[in-house]
């Protein structure tokens, strides 16, 4: 009889023990799932196609509220140029214009991707690149 109240004792104790498991199992996954979205939404009213929807801001009244859709449709699509140049910023200027001039150092015919100011030196590529050296 002894040897039953323990084995019923011991089943007990490890019911109790599974169940504090899965307690203490239950709160760790519902803060995983509070933090992927921890910011409080407002109910409003999209300006574009009139569906309700939920804002993670409170909407001020006579300022257009956009739902997540027409949000994202209304923003700016990014350009990327094949450019393997990355002075582009992300648009293309087209071609530069060159405009025809001497070289002051040396005196040879030569273009440069500015207009030259009359007055100031205007180098060639080679003239230029030797005076950095």
């Amino acid at each position: 009889m002894e040897e039953e109240n323990q084995v019923e004792n011991e089943e007990v104790i490890e019911e109790t023990q599974a169940e504090e498991v899965k307690a203490e199992e239950a709160p760790v996954e519902e803060a995983k799932e509070d933090s992927k979205d921890d910011r409080k939404m407002y109910p409003a009213k999209c300006s574009e196609c009139g569906s309700d929807c939920e804002v993670p801001f409170e909407p001020e009244e006579g300022k257009p509220v956009k739902c997540r859709e027409c949000f994202m449709k209304s923003r700016p699509k990014k350009r990327f140029n094949n450019n393997n140049n990355n002075n582009n910023r992300g648009f293309d200027r087209g071609p530069r214009e060159m405009h025809d001039t001497k070289c002051t150092k040396c005196g040879k015919q030569c273009q440069v991707p500015f207009k030259p100011t009359p007055g100031k030196d205007v180098l060639c590529r080679e003239c230029f690149s030797n005076n950095r050296n």
